[in-house]
């Protein structure tokens, strides 16, 4: 069954003094894609400035602003309704030579390397390996996904932007975030092109209508196996109607929701809320 959600996205800045001046890239608008339709959406910038939009070269919309006068603070709204459906069936499996011979020969290459953010030791590796041992790209993409989630429980805050996916697997904790990287990783070592996928998930599967619910932003995978295959590793579901997707690249920096850089003294860490609301 289609949904409709409504999706509000604040991201609050505050600075130890007022900065000079900020140049910033927003990556928080929904894609439209086969199951998912962007029916409206905005970026709004207090204080009030110009902004400007462009396709970036992972085929995510960006928002960008400067502000040139000092400012004590900075708030980002994104607010978008999109249109999602249930996934369709899966695409036939490959064989493994065949995913290999495609990857070799066109854009699939760029999701098939390892890198700085998804770069995995060699024994996690060879387990990840003897887990898909004997299945076929699907079977081992969901095979290797729940050998991730069985190491590395969700726990918000057990780790930083900077955490590396060896580092999440040995404290056994992290974020969507190390999963889906850490994922990532893995799929690519067995060969499989990955891509990290950046966006949201409402939290209540058979959400109420109407009823605005606190969420997050969200992140997980999509593997090709004869097509694109969106997977959430950290929930050990396909990617559904309730996944909707902002952005793709090979991982976090690729497609970081909010990015800058600012004249000014260091303050604390964006406060950043997420808020859906289902309307059909």
């Amino acid at each position: 069954m289609t949904r409709r959600l409504r999706i509000r996205h604040i991201t609050r800045v505050s600075y130890a003094q007022a900065a000079v001046s900020s140049h910033n890239e927003v990556r928080m608008t929904p894609l439209t894609l086969p199951g998912q339709t962007t029916l409206d959406a905005r970026v709004l910038v207090n204080p009030s400035t110009a902004t400007w939009s462009y396709w970036d070269y992972w085929g995510t919309q960006v928002t960008g602003f400067d502000l040139m006068e000092p400012h004590e603070d900075l708030t980002i709204t994104a607010s978008s309704l999109v249109e999602t459906a249930p996934p369709g069936p899966l695409p036939a499996a490959p064989g493994w030579a065949e995913v290999a011979e495609r990857t070799a020969n066109s854009r699939l290459l760029e999701y098939a390397a390892p890198t700085a953010r998804t770069t995995v030791p060699e024994e996690l590796l060879e387990r990840a390996r003897a887990v898909a041992r004997g299945l076929d790209p699907h079977e081992a993409a969901v095979a290797v996904s729940h050998m991730v989630a069985d190491q590395v429980s969700y726990i918000p805050g057990a780790t930083s932007v900077n955490t590396s996916p060896a580092e999440a697997w040995e404290q056994g904790a992290g974020v969507c975030q190390d999963i889906a990287q850490l994922t990532a990783g893995l799929l690519r070592g067995l060969g499989l092109p990955t891509r990290y996928v950046s966006g949201y998930l409402h939290p209540e599967r058979d959400a109420e209508l109407h009823r605005p619910v606190a969420g997050q932003s969200h992140a997980w995978v999509e593997y090709w196996a004869g097509d694109w295959t969106g997977y959430d590793p950290t929930n050990r579901t396909r990617a559904d109607e309730s996944h909707v997707v902002v952005g793709r690249g090979r991982d976090y920096d690729d497609v970081t929701p909010h990015k800058g850089v600012y004249r000014g003294v260091a303050g604390g860490p964006p406060e950043v809320t997420v808020e859906f609301t289902r309307v059909a």
